[in-house]
């Protein structure tokens, strides 16, 4: 039975989180697993361009002290990730730097430049029976995700398991969001690519965690702590009880109890730690994907009827300096830009690619107009 722990540390402190680290990892025999000359890549969150103070991006300290225990076991540490834009040796460079990558180079990881792409059939999969993902993962010999406690625009939350979207190459994303554009479907997208990489444990950064506009402009919320577990999906269960949430509610967490993977309910897990005393009910959460009306051929009631129930993008005007990286990325064309980018409703899938990817933070996810009247 999958195990999940929950472990104090305040700290950012490399001693504190080496400490936490070995604490956490404990219950599942720490890196044992791990042999002579293995190549164990690191999948961090590197959702864009941010400083690692930002708490938008797994911490580098704990990247590097995860690197340190792999070394010390013998193996090699690769970190990697392909956030939203080009896969390129270039575009990954100029988000290592604030990121803070260079505390894990230090600390003897390798940083991962290699930027080929690779496609297998994955007939296993359920959406995804052809996996195209970045090449760097297939030269390892097992992977660990390095996840963030934040919250999310499109499913409420990004933790272990919406972690491994980082394994699609950076440009190939909005086209996922296109062919997948209903919430079921592209949780059972999520994970297919977790099923197909296999993690062999999920870290989760919980120390400073992100809540509000997450997965990127949101704001840090000090949580004091790391979650580990053997399984991604168990991992997700006790963060999201942690945020404040009911983990059944949750779109992805309940898509993988549907496939057998996940628990629904906390009282399911093998928990290590107190999880009650990390519990923040006043965390900011995004408002969590409810039903969705279909798609852009709906009837024109149909239409209105997702309009107003579901959440839409928001920008706010005084912040937008109208660069148009929103409009370019959309992957159903949703965007027009005047000045500042205008919402064609009808038309957007509610990924918020847009909200995201703004490197101005200028744009947030909004509960629809009738939930706000009746509130």
């Amino acid at each position: 039975m999958p195990k999940v722990s929950v472990t104090l540390c305040r700290t950012y402190d490399a001693a504190a989180v080496r400490e936490a680290l070995i604490e956490a990892l404990s219950p599942f025999g720490g890196l044992n697993f791990i042999r002579p000359g293995m190549r164990i890549g690191i999948k961090m969150n590197l959702v864009t361009r941010k400083n690692y103070h930002a708490a938008a991006t797994t911490h580098p300290v704990v990247l590097a002290e995860l690197a340190r225990l792999i070394r010390e076991h013998g193996g090699e540490a690769v970190i990697g990730d392909s956030p939203g834009g080009p896969f390129s040796a270039a575009y990954l460079r100029s988000l290592y730097g604030p990121a803070g990558l260079s505390i894990a180079e230090k600390a003897g990881a390798r940083l991962n430049f290699d930027t080929r792409v690779e496609e297998t059939e994955f007939p296993a999969g359920s959406i995804l029976k052809k996996v195209t993902y970045t090449g760097w993962l297939a030269d390892c010999d097992a992977v660990i995700t390095c996840a963030k406690l934040k919250t999310h625009g499109m499913l409420g939350m990004t933790g272990a398991v919406k972690n491994q979207f980082g394994i699609v190459p950076g440009l190939m994303k909005p086209e996922f969001h296109a062919l997948y554009p209903k919430v079921p479907d592209f949780c059972n997208m999520l994970i297919d690519l977790n099923e197909f990489i296999r993690p062999r444990l999920a870290i989760i950064d919980g120390i400073d965690a992100m809540e509000g506009n997450g997965p990127s402009a949101g704001t840090v919320r000090h949580a004091g702590c790391l979650i580990a577990s053997d399984s991604v999906y168990h991992a997700d269960v006790a963060m999201a009880y942690m945020m404040g949430l009911t983990p059944g509610d949750m779109p992805l967490i309940h898509a993988a109890y549907l496939r057998g993977l996940a628990p629904e309910e906390l009282s399911q897990i093998d928990l290590s730690g107190n999880v009650d005393d990390f519990r923040m009910h006043d965390f900011q959460n995004l408002p969590i994907s409810g039903v969705q009306f279909g798609g852009r051929d709906d009837s024109v009631l149909m239409q209105l009827i997702r309009n107003l129930l579901t959440r839409r993008p928001c920008v706010d005007t005084r912040a937008c300096v109208g660069c148009g990286l929103c409009a370019r990325n959309c992957p159903v064309h949703a965007i027009q830009m005047k000045h500042v980018p205008k919402f064609h409703l009808q038309t957007c899938i509610r990924c918020f690619c847009c909200q995201e990817l703004c490197p101005k933070e200028a744009i947030s996810v909004r509960s629809a107009l009738l939930p706000r009247l009746l509130r």
